[in-house]
């Protein structure tokens, strides 16, 4: 009996520095992760583009299911990198931001896109209408169970370099949802 309790009290342990084993290696790969992407924005300044701060804050729903409420006001902060210009005047552009989604749960995504400038002027940084796509990955509770899903929206911006409006349309991609129209500020860091 003893010599089968000892056995026992083995095989516990053997279990427990398992789980320990892979409880650390999920945390190492998180910590993996983010000095990843520090490193990233700490490089991006070598690219000479430019980083923004976006600041989500509106959603403007354009059609109505009756005894619905939505959440209009879509606060949420994220990052854009604008890649420096082509030739052909496209701007390539990533993107990451998570905000409050129109069913007041928070929602992530990430992704990237280009974008044709039209500038108004010949100084850099003049004001300027940008158009394009923008492809990314998302995250919402109330779509696809919670897990990630691809998209591609058409995106334009209307600024300058240091300060733009972000102005994206989604349609209606699934019977319980509505076409909506929304704005993210863009504040151009460096």
């Amino acid at each position: 009996m003893d010599e089968a309790k000892r056995t026992a009290c083995r095989v516990n342990q053997c279990r427990l520095s398992v789980s320990g084993i892979v409880a650390a290696a999920r945390q190492t790969r998180r910590w993996s992760l983010l000095a990843a992407l520090l490193c990233a924005l700490i490089a991006f300044p070598v690219r000479a583009g430019q980083l923004s701060f976006l600041i989500n804050g509106k959603a403007v729903h354009l059609e109505e299911k009756p005894g619905t409420h939505y959440n209009e006001e879509n606060w949420g902060a994220g990052l854009q990198y604008d890649f420096n210009m082509t030739k052909g005047k496209w701007v390539p552009f990533v993107s990451a931001s998570g905000f409050k989604d129109s069913s007041e749960n928070p929602s992530y995504y990430a992704g990237g896109g280009t974008m044709r400038r039209f500038s108004f002027g010949e100084k850099e940084g003049a004001f300027h209408v940008d158009a394009g796509l923008v492809a990314f990955l998302m995250v919402r509770k109330d779509y696809k169970d919670g897990n990630p899903f691809p998209g591609v929206l058409p995106v334009v911006s209307v600024g300058t370099d240091r300060l733009a409006l972000n102005v994206t349309y989604i349609p209606k991609v699934d019977p319980k949802m509505v076409p909506i129209v929304f704005f993210q500020l863009r504040i151009g860091l460096y």
